[in-house]
């Protein structure tokens, strides 16, 4: 599939396109827990599959966990049935560890499953992308040396912070590269932690390594599309500095404002709350929602409706028929 031509395809299409972040209500469909869905590949496809063929989102896209290249790394992770994985404890002590950090291989921790997630994906998808899933370089480097500790690294010892952040990134860069030969069309990098910095902070310990990535996988058949739900639009420039081909926003910033600073070439995605209103609010609230987002993006034809983030789980159906049925609604109009 040409990305570049589907990008182009989405923005001059009449209708709006939708692609929430999802799979947590597949997982629960079938009858599986989030812990088998996040260690076993074929469940996590299966979960996948099970929403690919209920809902007509723009395209598909896999499981959203900020643990598994941590994992891979070293890092312990805290694992449960209800609840997604998160990392439990510090990986890299002091500034010492991180010059002798060691870039691991794809066979590391739960990376081979995902791999396997996303080729079974990709060999049975056809009607639409498959987009598969990666954390972000400063993300990644918060959750080995501390997310509190890697502010004050970036200020008291930048060489050390770049140094690390070099090293996730030779490793992100590696796995989507290996994603890319599963047959997917394209990768969602969640990058939330680069919200906690400044617009100019994120250009240097964020965005020029995303740019690595996406300088080297990003082409015609290939796509990156950078998520950053820490953002409350003091960062946009910093994100579409990366050059990216689509980039997708939470639910903390105003869709209307950010959206203006993305290029019109490029898909800008969000940003119906996954908490408030996918998870906990009522089939009624998320259709007002849904209308009044759409109509303040009326005039942007690279609008793509999405969550803010990954719905949780225990994300009721009924929320989710709902933003579908309420796009359907505009899109008749």
């Amino acid at each position: 599939m040409n990305m570049r031509q589907w990008v182009a395809d989405v923005i001059a299409r009449r209708e709006v396109t939708a692609l929430p972040v999802m799979t947590h209500p597949g997982i629960e469909q079938n009858g599986n827990t989030v812990r088998q869905a996040v260690s076993n590949g074929r469940i996590h496809y299966e979960a996948v599959m099970t929403l690919t063929r209920r809902y007509p989102s723009v395209a598909a896209a896999t499981i959203m966990d900020l643990t598994t290249e941590a994992e891979a790394f070293g890092s312990a992770i805290a694992f449960s049935d209800e609840a997604v994985p998160a990392v439990s404890s510090r990986l890299l002590p002091d500034v010492e560890s991180i010059y002798r950090l060691q870039v691991p291989s794809l066979s590391a921790g739960r990376i081979p499953q995902y791999l396997k997630a996303n080729l079974l994906a990709a060999k049975a998808i056809n009607d639409r992308p498959l987009l598969s899933g990666c954390i972000g370089p400063f993300s990644l480097a918060g959750r080995l040396y501390d997310m509190s500790e890697i502010m004050v690294l970036i200020y008291e010892h930048p060489d050390a912070a770049h140094l690390l952040l070099q090293k996730c990134t030779d490793f992100i860069l590696k796995y989507c590269e290996a994603l890319k030969l599963t047959g997917a069309n394209g990768v969602l990098m969640a990058e939330p932690a680069a919200g906690l910095m400044s617009n100019d902070d994120c250009r240097v310990f964020s965005s020029q390594y995303v740019r690595q990535i996406v300088e080297r996988v990003q082409d015609d058949h290939f796509i990156v599309v950078l998520h950053n739900c820490g953002n409350t639009g003091h960062c946009t420039e910093a994100m579409v500095a990366t050059g990216a081909a689509a980039y997708h926003f939470g639910n903390k910033c105003q869709m209307e404002d950010v959206i203006r600073e993305v290029p019109p070439t490029a898909l800008a995605m969000g940003n119906i709350d996954p908490v408030s209103l996918f998870k906990d609010g009522t089939p009624d609230e998320m259709r007002t929602a849904v209308a009044a987002l759409l109509e303040k993006m009326r005039p942007y034809p690279n609008f793509v409706l999405s969550s803010g983030c990954d719905t949780p789980p225990h994300t009721p159906l009924a929320n989710i028929d709902a933003f579908f049925e309420a796009l359907a609604a505009y899109n008749r109009l």
